[in-house]
């Protein structure tokens, strides 16, 4: 079955917040996660937040912040509801302990974006 027949209505019925294009980018921040590792494992809610906030500036650069808030990521705990959104649907598997807390204020979207956007990986014209 492909990602949008009937899985992106029942995540919508489940979770209308975001779009779907933030459930794949987390999809695909947790694959951007297990392959920095040596070996596939569990990764935290941490973890996962610090690797959205890496894929978006790998990819968005200094847009990461306005992309994702187009997309109605405002905050680190909207990761959290994204990802136990897809566990509800058997998208992701959770383990016993985890939480959307563990999603919660991990780090401030302007400190992260924009405050301290790396500015030395900037290439100049």
């Amino acid at each position: 079955m492909a990602f949008r027949d009937g899985i992106m209505d029942r995540i919508r019925l489940r979770e209308p917040r975001f779009h779907e294009h933030a459930y794949l980018f987390v999809l695909g921040a947790l694959e951007y996660c297990q392959s920095r590792l040596q070996e596939r494992r569990h990764i935290s809610g941490r973890e996962l937040a610090e690797g959205c906030r890496a894929l978006a500036l790998d990819r968005y650069g200094v847009m990461a912040r306005l992309v994702l808030e187009h997309w109605g990521v405002r905050c680190t705990a909207d990761i959290g509801d994204i990802v136990f959104t897809l566990v509800d649907t058997g998208l992701l598997l959770s383990q016993p302990n985890d939480t959307r807390d563990d999603f919660a204020g991990v780090f401030d979207f302007e400190d992260a974006f924009e405050r301290e956007y790396p500015w030395s990986h900037v290439q100049r014209a």
